[in-house]
């Protein structure tokens, strides 16, 4: 079946449904999601929203530590869309009624996360995006032209001339169906999932980014992953997020004899990047040889189960108090800094598909992406893209002069048999091992023969289920992620390599991308 509204939305988070509104208003708007419209990675986060609206904050004080988090990357024209339009977008929250936690006087109450320099991010207890969420569905549920058709999971973007034109989706009952559209947007999130320790929902599998790649569009960063250094670690229990705000309230971080040891290794201690507290985390394990906690028991002055209700009631699940009891962490993959890559107003390198949102890669997040901006990311990046969809198709306008190299293109090698152990499980316990949050160079070289050929396995699959679909976007991620870890010698943000353990501005002072270079048929 075919239907054909004037404009196609992949996902329903925060930059789905704020880009779903902007359009509403000049034409119909067909809205596809894999699960329930609220499984997503925005009704999961859990710190808050950055923004600069306090008396003591501005946009240039938010751009600065963006800045300073994305470890020399970051793209300065995004980073300043971000902060200098996200007090605008956040207040259009506040006025449909988002119930985010205030003060005394019944102002917004912010707190403070990690490498923020003031107290501004946000947030509704530790359930923000959540909120958020909420509020959107509700803008939307309202207006007309807006339809959600959810247990739509999209399996190729269709493209024709060199313009897309849409996409197919299997529906519950593994129907095929076309969705045509003049304009398509990519807002499915990220990719968690490709790793086996992960804080993501399920359905980040990092299909839009492998459907992207698989059509021609531009592909950039995908060295730079996020690992959250504080998560749940309880054996049989899920790794359950602890989020970043709980340092920000105060919580430390204790060694096996309960010492607090971040001051050894960063000036800033718990409020240092998170790639860096995450790295001392693992060293002071290696160091120590036992496990690393979460502690607020020294926090009298804060009702820590009233401010953190979730995380609370996680940790009792757990056998834990949150209150009093050291809790066990760990780092685990949290977000991807790179994606699709597209200009300030969400257009690829492919006419007619704009991405927004996590799977994209303005650059704004550089090598590291500071706590809280990923909300206001999908805030501010869904409302541009919705704002110019439906424009005359054309390609993204540049990046900086030199800021973005093009690298040899992808090619598809021979048809080649699978790996014997090519499965969901496998890929992603390889992706964990060799390209998690300390790299070497043996361990990606494995990784990139190994994904090179599970890729040439999948492409050449005629598999038309939905489990193969599902492990071909795995794979296409983690075999994208291998090739630009290994063809970046350097570390920097969020990757981190044992043979090239330095920053080096002059030779990889810019971002690398990836195209498949396609073959006359």
């Amino acid at each position: 079946m075919t239907t054909q509204p004037d404009f196609l939305v992949l996902g329903s988070g925060i930059a789905a449904l704020r880009a779903a509104l902007a359009l509403a208003s000049r034409g119909s708007v067909c809205v596809l999601t894999k699960g329930e419209p609220d499984q997503g990675s925005t009704g999961w986060a859990q710190g808050g929203i950055a923004v600069a609206m306090g008396d003591d904050d501005s946009p240039r004080l938010h751009l600065e530590d963006t800045l300073a988090a994305g470890d020399g990357l970051c793209e300065p024209d995004a980073v300043r869309a971000l902060v200098g339009e996200g007090p605008r977008y956040v207040s259009e929250l506040l006025a449909w009624g988002a119930r985010f936690d205030r003060d005394a006087q019944g102002r917004p109450a912010p707190t403070r996360e990690a490498a923020h320099s003031v107290r501004r991010v946000l947030h509704a207890d530790d359930a923000t995006g959540r909120e958020i969420s909420r509020v959107l569905h509700e803008q939307v549920a309202a207006l007309p032209a807006i339809t959600i058709i959810d247990h739509a999971i999209v399996t190729e973007l269709l493209c024709e001339g060199g313009v897309c034109v849409g996409a197919a989706y299997r529906d519950a009952q593994d129907r095929r169906h076309e969705v045509r559209a003049r304009a398509t947007l990519l807002a499915t999130g990220g990719a968690g999932q490709v790793f086996a320790q992960t804080t993501n929902p399920t359905v980040t599998t990092g299909d839009g980014m492998a459907m992207a790649f698989e059509v021609g569009a531009e592909v950039a960063d995908l060295e730079f992953v996020q690992f959250h250094p504080t998560v749940l670690d309880v054996p049989g229990r899920p790794r359950f997020l602890l989020s970043e705000a709980l340092r920000g309230e105060g919580a430390r971080l204790l060694n096996v004899a309960g010492e607090a040891f971040m001051g050894r290794y960063e000036s800033a201690a718990e409020l240092a990047p998170r790639d860096r507290v995450a790295r001392a985390i693992v060293r002071e394990r290696q160091r120590t040889g036992g496990p690393i906690s979460l502690s607020m028991a020294h926090l009298r002055d804060l009702d820590v189960h009233a401010r953190f209700p979730q995380i609370s009631e996680a940790c009792r699940e757990a056998g834990l108090d949150l209150a009093r009891d050291p809790v066990p962490v760990s780092p685990a993959v949290h977000y991807v800094m790179g994606g699709v890559v597209t200009d300030l107003d969400g257009r690829t390198s492919l006419p007619g598909l704009y991405a927004a949102g996590e799977v994209a890669c303005t650059g704004v997040h550089g090598a590291n992406r500071l706590a809280s901006n990923s909300l206001l990311e999908g805030l501010v990046f869904g409302a541009r893209a919705g704002a110019v969809m439906g424009e005359p198709p054309r390609v993204r306008d540049g990046w900086g002069p030199g800021r973005l190299v093009a690298c040899a293109p992808a090619v598809p090698g021979p048809a080649v048999e699978a790996p014997a152990d090519l499965d969901v499980a496998t890929v992603r316990l390889r992706a964990w091992r060799d390209l998690g949050l300390v790299r070497t160079p043996e361990g990606l070289q494995a990784a990139d023969a190994w994904f090179t050929q599970a890729r040439a396995a999948c492409v050449a699959s005629t598999a038309g289920d939905l489990a193969s679909a599902q492990l071909r976007s795995l794979v296409t991620v983690a075999y994208l992620m291998s090739r630009a870890a290994l063809r970046r010698e350097e570390s920097r943000g969020g990757h981190y390599r044992t043979d090239f353990p330095e920053r080096h501005d002059d030779t990889w002072g810019h971002h690398c991308s990836d195209v498949l270079q396609r073959t006359a048929e």
